[in-house]
C-alpha cells in the first residue's frame, strides 16, 4: 500500500480580515475593513461584529449557550450597517459559534479560525485561562497526515492524522502506545487537531508529566459517506472493519507503536463513543483502555455483551480502564450515567466523570485530559 505522509502545521496569523481586492479603477485599492470579530476582553466578555448593511435580522448561536444550538442571540445594528452582541463572561475554552443572517446561517466571514465539517461551516472563538488546550511554551509533538486507498471503504481516498510526542523523531528506538480517537457525527478526520486541540492538551500533558508520551491517531468516523440513509448501525460495523482491517496494520507498519493490547486504548465523542463501546468491548483482545465521551450503549448492549458482563473478573482484568465522561446538560446525559450504572450493577469496574457543559466540544476536550492523563500507566 502507497502513503503518503505530509507534515501538518498549525499557523496562526493575526490579520484584519478578508483579503483585500482592487476598488475598481487602476491605481486604486480598496481601503482595508477594520472591523474586529470576535473580540475577547481581559474580563472573559466576547464581542462579536457583523458587517451586513442589507440584513434586517442577525444572531448569534455558540457552544457557550446551554441549549445549543437551538438557542440564539440578537445582534443589534448600528447606522454603518454593523452588527453587534457581547456575551459572557465565559468559561475559559474553545468554542464553535455561528452567525444566522435573515435565515441563513453563515461563519464569521472576518474570522479565520473555522471549524470544518462534513456539511455546513463555523468558526471558532478561545476565551483564555491556562487551560490544557491552549498553546503553551512547551516541546511540542508533530501531527502527520497518511493519504490511503481505502479497499474496504470501496477504493474511498482516506486521511489518517496521525501525533507523534515531543522527541518522537529524535528517538529511534524507542516504541510508543497509541490511542485511536474518534471523531462524532458531521465531523471529519481533522475534527480533533483543529477544534479538538488533541495535539496541544498532549503536549501540555507530556510536558507537566500528566500524561505518557503516546501516539494518537484520528480518522474519518464516516465509513459510510455523512447523509447517506445507511444507518448508524451500518456505518459503525464498517468502520470497525476498516479501523482494524486497514487503519491500525497501517499505522503500525509506520510508525514505532508499542506491541501488544496493553498498549492500545480507543476512545471518541458522540458517534465516536458509540464505535469507541462497540470496536473497545468488543475486542478486548486488541485494546484494555476505553474512552467514552457523551455517548451511551446500543439498544442490545446487554444481549450483545453478556459474556463480558457476566463474568466481571475476567473483564476488569483485561479493561485496565473504562472511562466514561458527560456533560451535566447534554440531552443524553441520563442515558450516559445509567451506562454506568448498569456497570456498576454487573460489577464492572469504570470510571464516571461529569462537568458542565451540554453535547459540545467545551466538554468533550476536558474528557479527552481525563482520559489521556489516565491513561497506559500501571495504577491509572
Amino acid at each position: 500500500m502507497k502513503l503518503l505522509a505530509v507534515p501538518f502545521i498549525l499557523v496562526g496569523i493575526a490579520g484584519t480580515g478578508l483579503p483585500q481586492t482592487p476598488a475598481g479603477r487602476a491605481g486604486a485599492a480598496q481601503p482595508p475593513d477594520t472591523l474586529l470579530s470576535p473580540e475577547v476582553r481581559p474580563d472573559r466578555t466576547v464581542t462579536f461584529r457583523l458587517r451586513a448593511p442589507k440584513a434586517s435580522e442577525a444572531t448569534v448561536t455558540g457552544e457557550w449557550m446551554l441549549d445549543f444550538p437551538s438557542n440564539k442571540t440578537a445582534l443589534t445594528k448600528d447606522n454603518d450597517g454593523v452588527w453587534t452582541v457581547t456575551v459572557g463572561p465565559l468559561v475559559p475554552n474553545i468554542y464553535l459559534y455561528s452567525f444566522t443572517v435573515d435565515g441563513m446561517t453563515i461563519a464569521d466571514p472576518i474570522n479565520p479560525t473555522v471549524k470544518l465539517r462534513a456539511r455546513t461551516s463555523a468558526s471558532l472563538v478561545l476565551v483564555p485561562g491556562g487551560e490544557a488546550w491552549e498553546f503553551r511554551d512547551v516541546p511540542h509533538g508533530v501531527v502527520n497526515t497518511m493519504w490511503h486507498k481505502s479497499a474496504v471503504l470501496d477504493g474511498a481516498m482516506r486521511q489518517v492524522f496521525v501525533y507523534t510526542p515531543p522527541g518522537y523523531g529524535k528517538s529511534g528506538s524507542t516504541r510508543y502506545p497509541v490511542l485511536y480517537l474518534l471523531h462524532g457525527n458531521q465531523d471529519v478526520a481533522a475534527g480533533w487537531t483543529w477544534t479538538g486541540a488533541a495535539n496541544l492538551i498532549l503536549d501540555n500533558l507530556i510536558a507537566e508529566k500528566r500524561a505518557v508520551p503516546m501516539i494518537v491517531v484520528m480518522t474519518n468516523g464516516h465509513a459510510v459517506p455523512y447523509g447517506a440513509s445507511a444507518g448508524p448501525g451500518k456505518n459503525n460495523e464498517l468502520f470497525e472493519q476498516y479501523l482494524l482491517k486497514e487503519v491500525e496494520p497501517m499505522v503500525e507498519a509506520n510508525y514505532r507503536v508499542a506491541a501488544g493490547r496493553i498498549n492500545r486504548a480507543i476512545a471518541g465523542l458522540s458517534m465516536g463513543g458509540g464505535q469507541a463501546i462497540q470496536i473497545g468491548l468488543g475486542h478486548v483482545d486488541r485494546y484494555a483502555w476505553v474512552g467514552v465521551f457523551s455517548s451511551g450503549p446500543a439498544q442490545n448492549f446487554e444481549t450483545r455483551y453478556k459474556a463480558l458482563l457476566d463474568d466481571p473478573k475476567t473483564t476488569n482484568e483485561r479493561l485496565k480502564l473504562l472511562f466514561i465522561g458527560v456533560g451535566r446538560t447534554d440531552p443524553g446525559y441520563a442515558r450516559v450515567k445509567q451506562f454506568s450504572e448498569m456497570l456498576t450493577a454487573h460489577k464492572i469496574q469504570n470510571v464516571y466523570w461529569e462537568t458542565e457543559g451540554a453535547h459540545v466540544w467545551p466538554v468533550w476536550r476536558r474528557c479527552l485530559v481525563e482520559t489521556a492523563s489516565r491513561l497506559f500507566r500501571k495504577t491509572p
